[in-house]
């Protein structure tokens, strides 16, 4: 569809950069790689987000490290959302192979093997740096959201917030929350009445039942103390290269509401915590999120739109966001309108559904002369991909079939053992692995309700001991008047008994007579 030499200078002159860029292959055309015509992407526009997809074992896990260790090399630190756990094997070089070296031969780049700076991660009992964040840290607006709670149900929340924050009760973990929920309706009624109106036993009943929910799926283990600290995620080592930091996420595959949970805080987090900057030559850092559909696909509308907001908003601070997943279609259109660079690595159509996808994603890309593009849609090989990014002023750089460069680490997991010697040299790992259950909400509480009900028992003994007191002092008195009218006055006694007599001898006398 056009020569060659022709194509070689349509591809050098629109990716001619004269800032810092990435280098991820070379173009083809007609399935020949054509050496030289490098495919780069400029770090001033990484903080534009980005896609990387295409159907399983084409290489998009592969494309992602090389993604990871540019930004490395280039100082720029890296989260990664380590879903199949096959990310690990970056912190160990790459052992080299004959079809790497004939890879990079054909694209005309070098090919370096080396380990980068690596930290783990991990939301569960899985070894690794435990990432924890507080209720409050959340606020009554993320944590309604996230429960996907009516907007009566989420004027509770606020309510209990506010009481927490007018009584000074920590709100650390689900337990605080589940806490004050209870004794809204129940030991703190006439309390919360009061302040605050009337709250729903029913609508309390339904919020309980969400955060159960939420618990079922581990995030227990997410919510509490020691709270992970976003800045710890731009470390640089002393070679100057960015830490790469691994979340594992292998055990949470089935329990997508806790995944989603954890990555709206996280953004909610950074993009609140992290200063403005401009137009930069280069991000701050830059999120991968493998397997994104599972963000997406249990996410209320609520939900989406806050992550629709943070995509929009969180590039202003320096953050670039790579969704990568099978399909374009798994990613909202709100959000893939979002993204500036695209890595479309082959899709398959065994269906007619799988037709009608690939010809939409085909209608994300930008035309070309060079390609048809729905049709190497289905013909790309293993490590090839579409590549569409933005040049540094932003505009979609021409669409180029890319022969993708090898990764420079291990294209796989550590072992046991490795695993271990990383976690023991961690600094982090001491830092936040300690469990810590200070004094919160659901003590405090549990206190008050102690003393409330001590100072209740109190006021019943005491009513008690004042009611016998007065039941005796009443039937003392009784007795006293039984006792003093018995007793009689000697002289009255006398006289009783002289009248006495006198009656008897009148009537003995009357009888005499007789």
């Amino acid at each position: 569809m056009g020569n060659k030499e022709t194509f070689f200078k349509h591809i050098t002159e629109a990716n001619t950069t004269k800032g810092d860029f990435i280098p991820v292959g070379a173009a083809m055309l007609d399935g020949e790689t054509i050496n030289g015509a490098h495919v780069k992407i400029p770090l001033k526009t990484m903080n534009r987000h980005g896609l990387i997809a295409g159907a399983t074992g084409t290489g998009k896990t592969k494309s992602l490290q090389v993604l990871a260790e540019n930004l490395s090399d280039k100082g720029i630190p890296v989260l990664l959302m380590d879903i199949k756990g096959d990310l690990s094997g970056i912190a160990q070089p790459s052992p080299g192979h004959v079809k790497i070296d004939e890879r990079h031969e054909k694209i005309g780049l070098p090919f370096e093997s080396k380990a980068f700076p690596v930290e783990i991660l991990t939301l569960s009992e899985q070894n690794g740096v435990r990432l924890r964040a507080t209720i409050s840290e959340f606020g009554p607006v993320l944590l309604s959201r996230i429960l996907d709670l009516t907007e009566t149900q989420s004027g509770i929340v606020a309510v209990i917030f506010q009481y927490c924050d007018d009584h000074k009760l920590p709100l650390l973990d689900l337990k605080d929350f589940k806490k004050i929920l209870q004794y809204a309706t129940k030991e703190g009624k006439a309390e919360f009445t009061e302040a605050y109106g009337r709250i729903s036993t029913a609508s309390t009943g339904a919020i309980l039942r969400k955060i159960v929910e939420l618990e079922q799926q581990g995030a227990d283990l997410f919510f509490g103390e020691t709270s992970f600290d976003t800045q710890d995620l731009l470390r640089i080592d002393e070679q100057g290269r960015g830490y790469i930091n691994i979340i594992r996420l292998t055990d949470i595959q089935d329990r997508p509401k806790l995944f989603s949970t954890f990555m709206l805080s996280l953004l909610a987090e950074i993009y609140s915590t992290f200063p403005e900057q401009g137009d930069n030559d280069r991000p701050e850092l830059v999120l991968f999120i493998d397997e994104a559909h599972l963000i997406f696909d249990e996410a209320s509308k609520a939900l989406l739109s806050q992550i629709e907001s943070i995509v929009k908003l969180i590039r202003s601070k320096g953050v670039g966001l790579y969704f990568v997943t099978q399909n374009p279609t798994d990613v909202p259109e709100e959000v893939l309108g979002q993204l500036g660079l695209k890595i479309q690595h082959a899709l398959r159509a065994f269906t007619a559904k799988d037709r009608k996808a690939i010809k939409l994603t085909a209608q994300n890309y930008p035309d070309s002369e060079y390609y048809d593009t729905e049709d190497i849609l289905t013909s790309l090989g293993i490590g090839e991909a579409l590549v569409s990014a933005l040049d540094e002023k932003g505009r979609p750089t021409p669409l180029a079939a890319t022969m993708m460069r090898a990764p420079m680490s291990r294209m796989d997991v550590l072992t046991d053992d490795e695993l271990k010697t990383l976690l023991a040299e961690s600094k982090l790992v001491k830092k936040y692995n300690e469990d810590i259950d200070r004094e919160s909400a659901y003590e405090l509480l549990n206190q008050k309700i102690k003393d409330a009900e001590e100072e209740e028992a109190k006021e019943q003994a005491k009513k008690e001991r004042e009611a016998l007191k007065k039941s005796e002092s009443k039937r003392q008195t009784s007795t006293s008047r039984r006792r003093s009218s018995t007793r009689m006055n000697p002289i009255v006694k006398v006289l009783t008994s002289a009248t006495f007599i006198r009656s008897v001898f009148g009537i003995l006398t009357k009888v005499l007579k007789k």
